[in-house]
């Protein structure tokens, strides 16, 4: 984008959000260029689709589901549709497919306007802007716009040519960007994958890829080295705190004060302390358990894949307390570290999957007596030791090239959101840049 040059003479918008635009472009209200299609059709006859943040795709399944499927919106592939709820925001797209989508849903059809072109622009941060400028309602996520008023919002509109040539520099870029990203996220598989088959391999068969196996009699653990021992938690002397629940809130900008930690200090495999809420004045006296430097927390009870997740309590923290659904443990005859990797195994998440109860789409429970019986293959506590310093090691160079992986990621889909509003709101001009990519050609 730096090669790009800007335009000779700008002219301001009306609104804050595109700014400066061309001065040979034209503003004019949008329902001047579209037409809202406002058809009720059946998902038999036209398939469910999903409006989502990369587009409009064939419903996904992980998508509410209704049973009123005859009362859906139609859309015909050219039409944009746009998630109307301010939660979710940037879920828009022209679609290539003949479908239906739910009523929540604005489907528009353009009607002089280049479709590549409309897809970039009613995408673009700018327009996301303005979109949710013109909405109404009581809370954020309570928050919609209407096509009543999102009709009157006012676009910068190039001439068509230039519609065309923007939406083939936007469509080149953004394709090698979101390819870049591809690769960069299948990295971070690949690292994800490596980091847990590493820990699997240290904590289930030692470090030592010679030593005697031996059977453990139990489908739950694989063989393991001959010397290790078949234990039961229950035998491991275990010492296990939990706290209380108590009322609280969120405050990230106060953190001064005794706060209860939520689940998610656990769930991501590492202590996060910014997970908390902070205790309101009144329930104080309720909060009973401090959090111990050292210590494993483990989550007693969350969502199918949260159960039984557990974290390592580094660094003090005075003011931080258990809630009700985490246990504090300790382990005298095993080492903390060693048994918070061993938490991450395939052996370890088998037994919670069969112990842990409740629905099995929301949250599950995991008692502290299903728990304790949970078997372990046990290696003696100074190979415990020589095993989680490894694992610290091993794990913290995988994690420096996932962070490196992600931060990016995250720069490339900064840049990509960027390019976007700066090409479609005209603050750089890319009409010679397309004719020299198109002649070279």
């Amino acid at each position: 984008m730096s090669a790009l040059k800007p335009h000779t003479s700008y002219q301001m918008s009306d609104s804050a959000c595109f700014g400066q635009v061309p001065s040979h472009w034209s503003f004019h209200r949008l329902g001047q260029h579209f037409i809202e299609r406002r058809e009720t059709v059946s998902d038999e006859e036209y398939p469910p689709l999903s409006v989502t943040k990369a587009g409009i795709v064939p419903q996904l399944d992980t998508a509410a589901k209704t049973d009123n499927g005859d009362n859906r919106k139609g859309v015909i592939a050219g039409d944009f549709v746009i998630n109307s709820r301010s939660d979710r925001k940037g879920s828009a797209g022209i679609s290539d497919l003949d479908g239906s989508v739910s009523v929540i849903s604005t489907v528009i059809t353009p009607i002089d306007l280049d479709r590549k072109f409309v897809h970039h622009l009613l995408r673009s941060q700018p327009f996301q802007e303005e979109y949710y400028r013109f909405g109404s309602g009581i809370v954020a996520d309570l928050w919609s716009t209407r096509y009543s008023s999102m009709k009157n919002i006012k676009l910068p509109i190039p001439p068509l040519s230039e519609q065309r040539a923007i939406a083939s520099y936007l469509d080149h870029e953004t394709a090698e960007i979101d390819a870049f990203i591809g690769d960069q996220e299948e990295l971070v598989e690949l690292l994800n994958e490596r980091r847990a088959a590493t820990i699997t391999q240290a904590v289930t068969k030692g470090l030592s890829p010679n030593a005697p196996m031996k059977d453990s009699g139990i489908s739950a653990i694989a063989p393991f080295p001959a010397h290790w021992l078949r234990e039961k938690l229950s035998r491991l002397g275990i010492s296990q705190e939990s706290g209380t629940s108590v009322n609280g809130y969120s405050d990230p900008d106060d953190m001064i004060g005794v706060r209860v930690l939520k689940t998610g200090c656990a769930s991501k495999g590492v202590f996060d302390p910014s997970e908390n809420k902070k205790v309101i004045e009144d329930d104080l006296r309720r909060v009973t358990c401090p959090v111990r430097p050292g210590a494993l927390i483990v989550n007693r009870a969350n969502t199918p894949d949260l159960v039984g997740s557990s974290a390592l309590v580094v660094g003090e923290y005075p003011e931080l307390y258990l809630s009700d659904k985490l246990w504090q443990l300790d382990f005298s005859r095993s080492e903390n570290r060693f048994m918070n990797w061993w938490m991450k195994t395939p052996a370890y998440r088998a037994q919670v999957k069969f112990h842990a109860v409740g629905a099995s789409a929301s949250m599950q429970n995991l008692s502290l007596s299903d728990f304790t019986s949970f078997a372990i293959a046990l290696p003696p506590l100074s190979e415990q030791v020589e095993i989680a310093d490894h694992l610290d090691f091993e794990t913290a160079e995988i994690d420096s090239a996932i962070a490196d992986a992600k931060e990016a990621i995250e720069l490339s889909k900064e840049r990509r959101t960027a390019l976007i509003s700066a090409v479609v709101t005209g603050k750089v001009d890319v009409r010679n840049h397309i004719t020299s990519e198109l002649g070279a050609a």
